[in-house]
């Protein structure tokens, strides 16, 4: 159970007032599966690792089912919009409602929700009949899900393990999504072409069935759900007031949209990047998309030495130089041989930036409106996730892909320039 004296369980007054908990005085070293001692904890990151897995290979199989229909790089990058789109329209109510349910028993319907989204999405394709707009129409409602789920599961999550195990925890999270993102778009570029994606998307519905064993056992060892204490709009308001009243919580905002609305144009464009650039079939796009996982599975490793030797802003502007070469890299190559390593190197980075900036917002208030203000985060997360994979499939589709790879690149380098210029006065 987490220490009472911890962000994620002391009271909200006075932490509150003063916008975040007292960072601590000196950073160590705390071991990467120190949290899987918590058996909540462990059995939630083992069925959520299949869980990703069925993700892994829906996103495969939409995006190049849909790169398959239409040769339109704005259609394409659309996939990711509709991830995306949902999280941006429904992360500030889903952060509200999480802090005001029994979080058990809302993430066991959420995710009963987003099974039934995927298996209706596996009879359509099953029919033959399937087209771009069912498609991407089913992808925004199983964001919808993602939207609910996102707050409710950080909130969660971060309440299972001790405070200083939250930085590994996130990183363990991350492990368990990119050992996913290795597995998922291999399998997925392998069997595309055999079974089609009707049985790739029931692979994604069958995969739920895990997390929603251990959430019905949460939801009835817990017992009853609490009722709130707040009405709907003191909640939504006390929430966005806390958070953005703290000047370093509108930081790590910041970095949110800027780092997400550059960084998506890899996962917008890879598909388009495979068939025009490099043309070639569905198993390259699976093995780019593996080295991605590949890398960021690796820095987990590492990262938890990184952490005890360099601090938050350090670690994310090293980790945003090194994404941005390989965006740039990718733009003016077209060997598989050097690209493979290059987007191994750039996973290492995004699993830095992301368990990086994650971590942040899960340290920054306590448990009691710990999902509100993580909406706000996935909120402009989201929102930077809409802009960008909109604004890049249109520099794509006006002046191709590989000046849409290489200005996405530099402008992810020149974040890390300003996050390092400002670093001694505005530290992460």
């Amino acid at each position: 159970m987490p220490d009472p004296s911890s962000p994620s369980s002391s009271p909200v007054g006075s932490s509150l007032v003063h916008g975040l908990s007292p960072a601590p005085a000196g950073r160590r070293k705390v071991p990467l599966t120190r949290p899987l001692r918590h058996p909540r904890y462990r059995n939630l990151w083992l069925a959520n690792m299949v869980s990703n897995m069925g993700t892994w290979i829906q996103t495969f199989a939409s995006a190049w089912l849909v790169a398959s229909i239409s040769s339109s790089a704005s259609i394409t990058s659309l996939v990711q919009t509709a991830t995306y789109v949902p999280v941006f329209v429904f992360a500030l109510l889903a952060g509200v409602v999480a802090d005001a349910v029994h979080r058990p028993k809302f993430l066991f319907y959420c995710n009963l929700y987003m099974a039934l989204c995927a298996a209706i999405m596996a009879l359509l394709a099953g029919t033959g009949l399937v087209a771009a707009t069912p498609v991407l129409l089913l992808t925004f409602c199983i964001g919808i899900g993602t939207a609910f789920i996102w707050p409710a599961w950080q909130a969660a999550m971060s309440g299972l393990v001790e405070p200083d195990e939250v930085e590994a925890a996130a990183t363990l999270n991350n492990l368990s999504y990119n050992l996913s993102a290795i597995i998922g778009p291999a399998v997925g570029g392998v069997l595309f072409g055999w079974i089609g994606p009707g049985a790739l998307f029931l692979a994604n519905a069958l995969s739920f069935a895990g997390l929603l064993g251990v959430y019905w056992s949460w939801w009835r060892e817990d017992g009853p759900q609490p009722q709130a204490a707040e009405g709907f709009r003191a909640r939504f308001v006390s929430g966005v007031r806390t958070a953005f009243g703290c000047a370093r919580y509108r930081r790590i905002l910041r970095n949110v949209c800027t780092v997400f609305f550059s960084t998506i144009a890899f996962a917008s464009l890879l598909p388009v990047y495979v068939r025009e650039v490099l043309r070639m079939q569905s198993s390259t796009y699976g093995t780019l998309m593996g080295c991605l996982g590949g890398g960021a599975v690796l820095a987990a490793f590492f990262l938890p030495q990184l952490r005890a030797r360099v601090d938050k802003t350090g670690v994310l502007a090293g980790a945003m130089l090194v994404y941005g070469g390989m965006l740039l890299a990718m733009a003016a190559s077209r060997s598989l041989l050097l690209l493979a390593p290059l987007i191994l190197c750039g996973g290492m980075a995004w699993s830095a930036t992301v368990s990086t900036l994650n971590a942040a917002a899960q340290l920054s208030f306590p448990a009691e409106i710990r999902a509100r203000t993580l909406s706000i985060y996935l909120f402009v997360m989201s929102g930077g996730y809409v802009a960008g994979s909109l604004f890049w499939g249109q520099v794509a589709e006006r002046w191709g892909v590989r000046a849409a790879l290489g200005t996405a690149g530099a402008c992810v380098l020149a974040n890390a320039l300003v996050l390092v210029t400002g670093s001694r006065k505005n530290p992460l």
